[in-house]
């Protein structure tokens, strides 16, 4: 699988000057990482969720989260299981299997369900890159990964743990020190089955009764922003210790009465685009596009999506801009391992070697599974392309 892979191979050659490069389920950890890109979220109990995996992957879609927790009623856990295995059937059974398949993580709710489902799974867990553990503390967690060892060596293939990080001891301020320790110490233990940790903004505001509006960003509800802040600060770091930080999900796929004006520029989807302005303004996209844009700036990467028109806009985001990449490979360039400073190829920035080395490293890993794009493609190009209407 690849990103942007679902587009034809001319299309591509006009989008990128570097096209994403393929990746498999048994790729390094640290290229899936980055690859998850948008995660879909679907509930475990949709009777057609094999046929609805297929249609996404082949949308360009490529990690999902089949859900037995807060997505289905606490009534259906048993059937959402018993559709789990079914549908898993018919995966392996079609013809196209694994290549059709993106990467699946199925979230449960407690740890014996990870070794049953592995056990139910059979040989169609070779389809399952791993679970999503809920509420994860250093209390809760343990037990969670403790289960997925056991899963993973009787599954005999490599199982990722992805912990949601949504409790209400990680948001209160009078134990979020410890509790982030806590975490930070488990993690680090299991590192090995660590993939990324995802933010669980929605629990995060549940716990003062909070949501925020479509016109607003996860950044402008402060009590959440600090809890961001703080997870990236311990678990984010880029000295070799921290982890893959996914961002929050985006609750909002139609229109809402508007209270502000539109965040998206127009100068941008000028001359050809502008209807496709209209049509991410129409869907309340340019508030998703602005918090993809602050994601990055606080050290997130990837995002959480219950809606598949919001996949197109997180990959398209995705993307190295060529400038990016210039100043990327300048700043890693073996003549500069010394350090200095130097001009940009773009010549409209400075590039400090040193302190920008961590950010041209990560960028560089990032154009390895999402591309860079051509001097003269950019995101609105991209999205375009990108979009099932288009």
């Amino acid at each position: 699988m690849r990103h942007f892979g679902h587009l034809t191979a001319d299309i591509r050659d006009e989008l990128f000057y570097r096209e994403p490069q393929e990746f498999t389920a048994d790729s390094p950890a640290r290229t899936l990482a980055v690859a998850l890109g948008a995660t879909l979220y679907s509930p475990a109990t949709r009777l057609r969720l094999a046929d609805d995996v297929r249609k996404q992957a082949a949308r360009g879609v490529v990690s999902m989260v089949l859900c037995l927790e807060d997505s289905i009623d606490d009534r259906d856990v048993v059937a959402g299981e018993a559709n789990l295995v079914r549908q898993f059937a018919d995966l392996a059974a079609h013809p196209d299997a694994p290549a059709a398949v993106p990467l699946l993580f199925i979230r449960v709710r407690t740890p014996a369900q990870i070794t049953d489902l592995v056990a139910r799974l059979g040989d169609t867990v070779a389809l399952l890159s791993g679970f999503v553990l809920p509420k994860f503390t250093e209390e809760t967690g343990v037990p969670f990964l403790e289960a997925l060892t056991l899963a993973e060596a009787a599954a005999g293939r490599r199982l990722f743990a992805m912990p949601v990080l949504e409790s209400p001891q990680l948001l209160h301020l009078e134990s979020r020190f410890e509790t982030l320790n806590g975490i930070a110490r488990t993690v680090d233990k299991y590192r090995d089955r660590v993939l990324a940790l995802r933010l669980g903004v929605t629990d995060l505001c549940s716990s003062y009764g909070l949501r925020r509006a479509p016109a607003m960003t996860a950044y402008d509800v402060q009590i959440v922003a600090s809890v961001i802040a703080d997870v990236v600060n311990v678990l984010g770091r880029a000295d070799g210790s921290g982890f893959t930080v996914t961002g929050p999900v985006w609750e909002y796929f139609r229109h809402h009465e508007r209270m502000f004006k539109p965040q998206l520029r127009l100068s941008p989807f000028r001359p050809q685009a502008v209807d496709l302005r209209d049509e991410l303004i129409e869907r309340d996209m340019d508030g998703l596009l602005r918090e993809i844009e602050l994601d990055r700036a606080n050290g997130l990467q990837g995002k959480t999506c219950i809606h598949p028109t919001h996949v197109p806009v997180v990959h398209a985001l995705s993307v190295v801009t060529h400038e990016e990449y210039c100043d990327a490979a300048d700043i890693l360039s073996e003549e500069r391992s010394g350090g200095g400073v130097l001009r940009s190829s773009y010549t409209n920035k400075m590039n400090e070697v040193k302190p920008h080395r961590a950010w041209a490293e990560r960028t560089l890993r990032r154009a390895e599974v999402f591309g860079v794009a051509r001097e003269n493609s950019g995101f609105v190009e991209l999205l375009a392309a990108s979009l099932p209407s288009s």
